[in-house]
């Protein structure tokens, strides 16, 4: 026996319980096929099981923020905003409200209520949700795909692939969807964790975890050259470096690239220089941790950087020589350290790479090359920065998908 169903949507994370929802209310009969044995398990540990939905603020704020891929999202971004995301949730019972970052979470803080909306939709609209079924194969033929999972054999006029990456995998989030999209002859950008810490050869602050620096600059050297610059908050871990500045730029690293980082926002190595020598001429009989402890900076970590240049501790200002303070100065306004590499799968938010974008229509999320074939979520090329613009990128390419469905 073959099931057919006009629409059938592979995967149960919120882009493809979202489009089910909306295909299926359009009148479209929908079949959704989720490995697990529930859906959302990702959903349910977004921002700490709290889920960080959305951020506030103008749409347009939000084109920079998915790399060097945010173009692409324009188009289903302005067709279903941030706005229209809150409304469709608060409308349907779930009040949601910004914290003081202007991210957006349900009221409650819990990402089980996102869930437990979603899966309403799909109920009401008539959705069927197939759980545990992994889809082990899609062929496309005569104007149909049919789509084999291990228990049963479907065929549709529609395929959706909403499987989301391949971080976090003990959610079932294993990166099926790039398998089955080469299949139908998708190219698949290379694939690697991203939002993810970052490591270090010869890390030098593993004793210093848990201590943080807000609004560093942050500058990505390779081969001699830099390739980007960034600004954001950072934070000494065990094994290397986090927090959302290092965070965002851990999807352009790779092993053996150099990063520099100020640790005094605003500071220029000539702006520090000139700076210091005028303290040193006023307190030049203090220590010199004590001068520096007049910049903000902890003062643990002060002690360490002054141990890493072979300093003693009681070294006053006045016995500072000049190449130790220019040493001291390069120290603080371009402290180097080299990629190892980032941290797996299981620490990353979301994946890098995936169905190449140049092969997707942006408006509708159809393939160029498969009529009737989406991709929407993470199973695209897409990453966007921490504080809800992955959820969002999630359910606006949703939209576009089952908007298109519903004329079709």
């Amino acid at each position: 026996m073959v099931d057919y169903y006009p629409v059938i949507i592979v995967g149960g994370g919120p882009a493809g319980l979202f489009c089910a929802a909306e295909a299926a209310g359009s009148g479209r009969g929908v079949i959704l096929l989720e490995k697990m044995p529930s859906c959302g398990r990702k959903l349910l540990v977004t921002g700490s099981g709290q889920c960080n939905l959305t951020h506030d603020g103008d749409i347009r704020e939000f084109f920079r923020k998915y790399g060097d891929h945010g173009a692409f999202l324009r188009s289903p971004l302005r067709k279903f905003s941030n706005h229209d995301l809150v409304a469709w949730f608060t409308s349907r019972g779930l009040p949601l409200a910004p914290d003081e970052s202007g991210k957006i979470f349900p009221k409650s803080r819990k990402a089980a209520d996102v869930l437990s909306v979603l899966l309403a939709e799909c109920l009401k609209n008539g959705v069927v949700m197939q759980c545990g079924e992994a889809v082990k194969e899609v062929r496309r033929s005569d104007d149909k795909f049919h789509v084999r999972t291990g228990t049963a054999e479907y065929e549709s006029g529609a395929l959706v692939l909403a499987t989301g990456g391949s971080s976090y995998p003990a959610t079932g989030s294993t990166g099926d969807g790039f398998s089955l999209a080469a299949s139908l002859g998708h190219r698949i950008a290379p694939v690697a964790p991203a939002l993810v810490p970052i490591r270090v050869r010869d890390y030098p602050f593993a004793d210093l975890a848990g201590i943080s620096f807000e609004g560093l600059t942050l500058s990505l050297f390779r081969e001699g050259r830099k390739v980007r610059e960034a600004a954001g908050d950072l934070l000494f871990t065990h094994m290397g470096l986090s927090g959302p500045g290092i965070l965002h730029l851990s999807r352009y690293v790779l092993p053996g690239d150099i990063l520099k980082i100020a640790f005094l926002p605003g500071m220029r190595h000539d702006m520090l220089t000139k700076d210091l020598v005028g303290r040193i001429a006023v307190f030049g009989t203090k220590q010199v941790k004590t001068i520096l402890s007049g910049y903000a900076l902890p003062a643990r970590f002060i002690a360490r950087i002054l141990e890493l240049l072979g300093l003693p501790a009681d070294l006053t200002g006045a016995h500072l020589a000049k190449k130790e303070r220019e040493e001291l100065v390069r120290m603080l306004t371009a402290f180097p350290f080299v990629v190892s590499g980032t941290g797996d799968w299981n620490e990353a938010m979301v994946t890098r790479g995936g169905v190449s974008l140049d092969q997707i229509d942006p408006s509708t999320m159809e393939s160029f090359i498969v009529p009737r074939l989406y991709c929407i979520g993470e199973v695209l090329d897409i990453d966007g920065d921490t504080g809800g613009y992955n959820l969002q990128a999630a359910f606006s390419t949703a939209m576009a998908a089952s908007r298109d469905l519903a004329t079709r």
